[in-house]
Order: structure tokens, then C-alpha cells, then sequence
């Protein structure tokens, strides 16, 4: 691709983890585009029954921490192995950053120069959330580098209960940093 022009969207349909799937959800797709200004577009777009969902409300950008106990949506970023970066978006419009040096081992990035650009949607059936992440400071890197991403949700029914969507589910329990769930590929930027 040439410098300044956009890659086309990678569209992507999650699935429930075998043992959290509801009727209350009846879909969950991604859209992942490279944008030429070193940023990532992704949209989610959930479809159920949203009055049987936990889902916050939204308000002003701002970080959070542990939103994965709720329903929030995750993207997961590598571009060589073993280290990798993880993104939350919570419709309430908190986010979060963590950087991973390998499998699970890594910290919280609180750096509010990392926070997202984001817009939620809602009406009776769905739930969109646009999220414009820009590539800088450690996640610099990706900007231009062939991307491996895993791309996720965690929803929360109203009872409290937490079912797990991902591209795929690589083990028995539900686990968005396993390698194999990083299933979607952008090339690499060619100038």
C-alpha cells in the first residue's frame, strides 16, 4: 500500500466461548482498518437484547481499570512474538493499556497520550462502539509493522454473569492472550 492511503477494513465476526454462549446476544462483528496517520480505526457492533445486558452508560473519555469485569470490548496488538499490547474500551467511555513483555506477564500502561478517541452508539438492539486508537509511544512500532490482532468482547448479562467472545477460543476456557487467539492479520505499511 502506498504512504498516505488507507488499507481496506477487515471484517470480523466473533464468537461465544462454548461454555458462556446467550440468546440475549446474537452477534458481535468487528471492523479493523489501518489508517495512513499510524492510528487504528475499529468498530464494534453488538446485536441482542440489550435490556437483559449490563451495559454502562456512556460519558466522557477518561482511563479505568479492570473493565474486563464488565462489558467491555478489547483489542489485542503484536507484531513479533513474545511481546504484545492489549486495549479496552468500555462503553462508558472509560479505556485502559496494558504492555505485555510475554504471555501474561506485563503492567498497566497510564499514559494518557495512549487514550483513545471514542464514540458509542445505542439504540433498542445494538451497541456500536468506534474507537480511533493512534499508534505512538510503545505501541510506536505497529504503525508500520505487520500486525497479528486478537479482537474481543466481554459482555455482562443482567444478572452479572460474564460471557467471552473472540475471533476463535484456542482452549477450554476462555483466554484473548493465548497466541492463536491474535487472528487477524494487517500487512505491514509499504512507503
Amino acid at each position: 500500500m502506498a504512504s498516505g492511503t488507507r488499507s481496506a477494513p477487515l471484517r470480523a465476526a466473533l464468537r461465544a466461548h462454548p461454555a458462556t454462549p446467550w440468546p440475549e446476544v446474537h452477534a458481535i462483528s468487528a471492523r479493523v482498518q489501518r489508517l495512513p496517520e499510524g492510528a487504528l480505526a475499529v468498530r464494534y457492533t453488538l446485536t441482542g437484547a440489550l435490556d437483559r445486558l449490563r451495559v454502562p452508560q456512556p460519558g466522557a473519555t477518561r482511563m479505568g481499570k479492570d473493565l474486563w469485569r464488565h462489558t467491555c470490548f478489547e483489542l489485542f496488538l503484536a507484531s513479533q512474538a513474545p511481546g504484545y499490547h492489549e486495549l479496552n474500551f468500555s462503553p462508558s467511555g472509560e479505556w485502559a493499556a496494558y504492555g505485555f513483555q510475554q504471555y501474561r506477564q506485563g503492567q498497566p500502561m497510564n499514559d494518557p497520550e495512549l487514550a483513545p478517541r471514542m464514540d458509542v452508539r445505542r439504540s433498542e438492539d445494538s451497541l456500536e462502539l468506534d474507537a480511533l486508537v493512534t499508534l505512538k509511544g510503545p505501541m510506536a512500532s505497529y504503525a508500520d509493522s505487520r500486525l497479528r490482532l486478537g479482537v474481543s468482547a466481554v459482555v455482562e448479562d443482567a444478572g452479572g454473569r460474564l460471557a467471552y467472545w473472540a475471533l476463535c477460543h484456542p482452549g477450554s476456557a476462555p483466554d484473548f492472550h493465548h497466541p492463536e487467539a491474535f487472528a487477524l492479520e494487517i500487512d505491514e505499511v509499504r512507503h
